[in-house]
């Protein structure tokens, strides 16, 4: 893996992978939903749209024709905390991968025609999402975490705050966040480095002099207080969404841990024993033991200053309490009892495992590479995350029990009910 810093502050991350034939490209973008202010909201997911729709040099059906021409695959995505431009292409194509990546990144035209039709493909999106229960309950459950907070608020923004953006706004976000400070360029496959830097230097250009733009506000101050309306307004309490569908969706959780928190490895051991596979405890209970439902499972993620935890189930209506009732149970046991011996070592060889054979391909150590670079403090070698997890203990699992999985619960449920009072004790 190497590592080289063009000016401007744009940083250039690659990893050869000998044993391919092709090469994953990505140029990442230190912004996400969490950086907008209420007018801005839906921006940064609605940006992603338009830098497919043309530059100063192409179309956007030449942008796609030269992708297809050469096989390739394009694509991106947006997050809380930062937005991916991706490709992956044979190894032969990859500077035809770099050139038209970094057009779209600095030569957008966010025309305000393609604002005018996207607007609609946007707003399908929202419609999507909020047409899936599972989806539509996962965000209930991080609105009523974090609140009206920019953490809380939808990636995809809102009907009206998508009717209400203007071009200009967009446009706005785009120069002021689309700086050579805020990205990283990483690759990953039969590559040589020195040529993806000398094709990033090449295919940025003139972009590279758009360093002196004012940084993005930093979301931890030095001294490692949040800063106000950046930190997590921990709620709880119950949002229901009525919606007159066969099945309940529910998630119950709370406040997690910050993505460098030294307790992770151990949050991630505790989660795969308690719910993160066929094996586990929620899934042996609910499912197979009682037949409650075919889809239960705990989750946990990571930002900057803050996280989540929680577990999702869907299930019969009627079978809403007695599921609510169960998990409530299995957590209580995990905070008084802790893991047996099989169930830690399981925790760890499942965790292990996830990581390992999720970095069998170049896409997957792309992605690896260009997170870390963006928003962590350093890239940690697999060996080292591998040592974390195998040094996790009893004590360490129970201590994290006892702290994280005892905070105030909310509770979101998508399914047809009238009534969210009906759920208060499984908050409570």
């Amino acid at each position: 893996m190497r590592r080289s810093v063009l000016p401007g502050g744009l940083r250039v991350v690659t990893e050869y992978l000998p044993s391919v034939r092709s090469v994953a490209l990505g140029i990442w973008v230190g912004v996400g939903s969490r950086d907008e202010d209420t007018e801005h909201a839906g921006a940064t997911h609605y940006l992603e749209h338009l830098l497919f729709k043309g530059t100063r040099r192409r179309t956007a059906l030449e942008i796609s024709s030269a992708m297809d021409a050469v096989g390739g695959e394009m694509n991106a995505f947006t997050a809380k905390e930062y937005t991916c431009y991706y490709a992956r292409v044979l190894d032969a194509d990859l500077p035809l991968a770099i050139d038209i990546l970094s057009d779209m990144v600095t030569g957008s035209l966010i025309a305000p025609r393609d604002v005018d039709a996207e607007r609609n493909v946007v707003l399908e999106e929202i419609a999507m999402n909020d047409d899936d229960p599972a989806d539509s309950v996962h965000e209930a459950f991080t609105t009523q975490l974090f609140g009206d907070t920019p953490l809380g608020r939808p990636i995809l923004g809102t009907v009206d705050s998508i009717n209400a953006i203007t071009r200009d706004q967009i446009n706005e976000h785009y120069v002021a966040r689309y700086t050579p400070p805020h990205l990283v360029v990483a690759a990953a496959g039969n590559l040589d480095h020195d040529m993806v830097v000398s094709g990033v230097q090449g295919a940025f250009g003139e972009a590279l002099d758009g360093g002196q733009a004012v940084p993005a506000r930093p979301r931890l101050r030095g001294d490692g207080g949040l800063w106000e309306g950046y930190g997590p307004a921990a709620g709880t309490g119950v949002k229901l969404v009525s919606r007159g569908i066969e099945q309940a969706n529910l998630v119950l959780g709370c406040e997690g841990l910050a993505r460098t928190d030294d307790r992770r490895f151990a949050l991630g051991v505790l989660n795969a024993a308690l719910g993160g596979g066929m094996s586990s405890r929620l899934f042996q209970e609910v499912r197979e033991k009682r037949g409650l439902a075919y889809s239960v499972y705990s989750f946990s993620a990571q930002h900057a200053d803050t996280g989540l935890w929680g577990i999702y189930v869907g299930c019969l209506p009627s079978k809403a309490d007695e599921v609510l009732s169960i998990c409530a149970d299995e957590v209580a046991k995990v905070v008084s009892a802790g893991l047996s011996d099989a169930e830690l070592e399981r925790g760890k060889g499942q965790l292990r495992g996830s990581i390992v054979l999720g970095l069998e391909d170049p896409s997957s150590r792309m992605s690896r590479l260009g997170k870390s670079e963006l928003v962590y403090p350093r890239l940690e070698p697999v060996d080292e995350v591998l040592a974390g997890i195998d040094a996790v203990t009893h004590d360490d699992v129970r201590a994290i029990a006892a702290e994280v999985l005892t905070r105030p619960k909310a509770l979101a449920v998508v399914g047809p009910f009238d009534d969210p009072g009906a759920f208060t004790s499984s908050v409570s």
